[in-house]
């Protein structure tokens, strides 16, 4: 077993693994950054909505 636990170890990574690896963390790297622009445009439309929901409202009635 031991053997089987050293050949394991020593053994040189996988190419293809370490390009998907590689890849990944490219793609989350990416999906983060959409993410955090997504989040902050939804912010400034909560604030434009808000700002403009406040407009619509009147102090005193209309009609009186």
């Amino acid at each position: 077993m031991a053997k089987a636990l050293y050949g394991h170890v020593g053994a040189a990574p996988d190419r293809r693994l370490l390009d998907e690896v590689t890849r990944l963390r490219a793609r989350v790297q990416a999906l983060e950054f959409e993410l955090a622009r997504v989040r902050a445009e939804n912010d400034r439309l909560a604030a434009a909505a808000s700002e403009a929901d406040g407009l619509l409202r009147l102090a005193e009635p209309a009609l009186t």
